[in-house]
């Protein structure tokens, strides 16, 4: 069975912005593993996988991407019950929806015109 849109949100893109995420707390807002693990809800390990780069390899962001996960890191370094909102707000945004479109056409027969994410 060929994957759905939002599977591939759940499976790559989410993953992708909590390593951006973890990444913007630990460097740019000092916090340690610990203190990541517990605002983003995640392990220890999968904090220090997504720091090292083992998980979530397969997507890339931009800059303007990055500097929206920079801001969402902000906002959850200075309170925790954001998350889900800052988390939503990014998924939101159109070119994270034309990153899934595009892994959606790699790894599935999608129809040329399908606006299925972006009408």
């Amino acid at each position: 069975m060929e994957p759905t849109p939002q599977e591939i949100e759940v499976w790559y893109v989410l993953p992708a912005i909590r390593r951006e995420l973890c990444k913007s707390l630990i460097i740019d807002y000092k916090k340690s593993q610990k203190e990541c693990s517990s605002l983003l809800g995640l392990t220890e390990a999968a904090v220090s996988h997504y720091i090292k780069e083992k998980r979530a390899k397969e997507v890339t962001f931009n800059k303007g991407i990055t500097e929206e996960i920079k801001k969402s890191a902000k906002i959850v370094a200075d309170d925790k019950k954001m998350l889900i909102r800052e988390i939503h707000r990014l998924c939101g945004l159109i070119t994270i929806k034309k990153i899934v479109c595009e892994l959606h056409k790699k790894q599935s027969e999608v129809p040329l015109k399908c606006k299925v994410c972006l009408g």
